[in-house]
């Protein structure tokens, strides 16, 4: 084996209506319910025009503004895989255009994390399929290598394992470890009607502000005299 070039195959995938309940909730709802902890980096932004991703995690690492590996994993992909590739974050060359979102699109790839740069963005907005990536530049890629798939990658400090479930909005990404999944989603569901009753309480006027005074006079703020 060369040193830097490595296939694998991976060993666990998410269940599909594990991903699908995933898709349901709000990137950030599901942030908080793993303690704030995790993410990937805010320079990853979403490049197509609107609506979230979920899918599960089949993982790269690259060369800096090189795509040769990037091109053997879409064709490796499964209908809803999420591609997730760690070039470094160099935007000096693209990782991928339009002839490449065509191919993942026909082949069902569910979106692409980039911590990269793309070209032809506006292919991205019209095809919208959810794309993040840290960069545009109309500079190609090379195509020598090295690379890896489906190895523990990391992004900002946000570890992907392949097989985990990705999920994307218009907040940023997330991805959420398949170990803990099943935890993560009952509490994140939990989380989300809490605060759908908030709303309804906000729209009818009875949502309760006391816990605002309550932690400033904990914290020994003064308040103006009446």
């Amino acid at each position: 084996m060369t040193i830097g070039f490595e296939i694998r195959n991976r060993s666990r995938v998410a269940d599909k209506a594990l991903v699908e309940a995933f898709a349901k909730l709000p990137v950030a709802n599901v942030s908080d319910c793993m303690s704030r902890m995790t993410a990937g980096g805010a320079r990853l932004r979403p490049m197509h025009a609107s609506g979230g991703m979920a899918g599960v995690a089949l993982t790269v690492r690259a060369r800096p503004g090189d795509n040769l590996v990037l091109h053997k994993a879409i064709d490796m992909a499964e209908p809803g895989d999420v591609i997730v590739c760690d070039a470094g974050g160099d935007v000096t060359n693209s990782l991928m255009g339009e002839l490449m979102l065509a191919y993942a699109k026909k082949r069902g790839v569910a979106g692409f994390v980039l911590n990269g740069a793309i070209r032809d963005v506006d292919a991205f907005v019209e095809t919208n399929l959810p794309t993040f990536a840290v960069g545009v530049t109309h500079r190609g890629p090379y195509k020598d290598g090295p690379g890896e798939i489906n190895v523990p990658i990391s992004l900002d400090g946000m570890v992907i394992e392949p097989g985990d479930i990705m999920i994307g909005d218009s907040d940023g990404v997330l991805c959420v470890p398949l170990a803990d999944a099943e935890e993560i989603l009952k509490k994140t569901q939990a989380k989300q009607d809490a605060e759908t009753r908030q709303m309804k309480a906000i729209a009818e006027g009875t949502n309760d502000r006391s816990w605002v005074d309550k932690a400033l006079k904990e914290k020994g703020c003064v308040f103006p005299q009446v």
